[in-house]
């Protein structure tokens, strides 16, 4: 009969420990990725097909932060590039971007960021490793999606615990910084619709917008968070949260953070304001078509 070491029985007992653990903690993502290249006259579309498994093992199985997260606890985003040109390892595309997170006490998951950006050129050779290396930029196609990787991940952090998202974001900005130095276009200060990814990760960081930070986590944490438990209580919160904009407007009547906000929030706004307790309508409206005018047809929708 062959017995089995006592030291033997304590390593595979911490091996089974280790692969329990390690189910247990999960990568930081729970995202999506669509590579679409309808629009492109290509025969093979297998190399669109490996960028997008790729572009997925990527996001989802790279370690962003030290944080250690549980499956119920991943960032759930999906990513849609649409490419439209492509010749040789040469691609011209655009990107959107969506993330969400639950609300407590129910089943619903709340649009945290929708965002698209049109300068999105990039090379890629197919089964090309995809590598994320914090300290040199060597792949516009990654730089791109690891700086949104971490705008995301900021802003959702922002949505639990008052400017919580700063370090993701300084993260992201030194991306930015990298990238400066290359050809690829969305990078730079400058733009004629003051939309690039410098713009949009300086504003986060940026005292001018404190108060997009500030509504964020009012809006959710203090507002959402508790519509389930107090819908009155919740949909005032909320009211208040949507007024600081009012104060940023008049500092920075075209601030880019607040399109990107009611980009992701205008539905919402006018689903929860159409129903349950009543709050005051008129001034809600007032607010609304002052800080985002853009989306007067949705707020007119508003009734009670």
């Amino acid at each position: 009969m062959k017995f089995i070491s006592g030291s033997t029985l304590k390593i595979s007992f911490l091996a089974v420990l280790l692969l329990l653990f390690q189910g247990l903690i999960a990568q930081e993502l729970n995202c999506t990725v669509t590579v679409n290249a309808d629009q492109v006259s290509q025969t093979n579309q297998q190399v669109f097909t490996t960028l997008e498994r790729s572009l997925s093992d990527f996001v989802n199985k790279t370690r962003w932060t030290r944080r250690q997260v549980k499956e119920n606890e991943r960032l759930n985003c999906r990513i849609f590039i649409t490419v439209t040109a492509f010749e040789s390892s040469r691609f011209e595309a655009n990107i959107q971007l969506q993330s969400s997170r639950p609300v407590f006490n129910t089943s619903y998951e709340t649009p945290v960021f929708n965002y698209k950006d049109d300068q999105f050129n990039f090379q890629y050779i197919e089964f090309q490793p995809l590598v994320f290396n914090e300290n040199v930029f060597n792949s516009n196609l990654v730089g791109v999606i690891s700086y949104y990787v971490y705008i995301m991940l900021g802003l959702d952090a922002d949505t639990f615990q008052l400017e919580g998202g700063t370090d993701h974001f300084k993260k992201a900005q030194a991306i930015v910084t990298q990238a400066q130095g290359s050809s690829f276009a969305g990078w730079g200060q400058t733009a004629s619709d003051n939309r690039t990814r410098f713009q949009l990760v300086d504003n986060l960081l940026s005292n001018t917008f404190r108060e997009y930070r500030i509504a964020m986590y009012n809006y959710h944490r203090k507002g959402l968070d508790v519509l389930a438990d107090n819908n009155s209580t919740g949909k005032q919160i909320i009211a208040g949260s949507l007024r600081l904009f009012e104060t940023l407007i008049q500092r920075r009547p075209n601030a880019f953070l607040i399109q990107t906000f009611f980009d992701a929030k205008a539905e919402e706004i006018q689903n929860i304001f159409s129903d349950g307790p009543k709050v005051d309508i008129v001034q809600l409206k007032e607010t609304l078509n002052k800080v985002a005018p853009f989306y007067a047809s949705t707020w007119n929708q508003i009734k009670y």
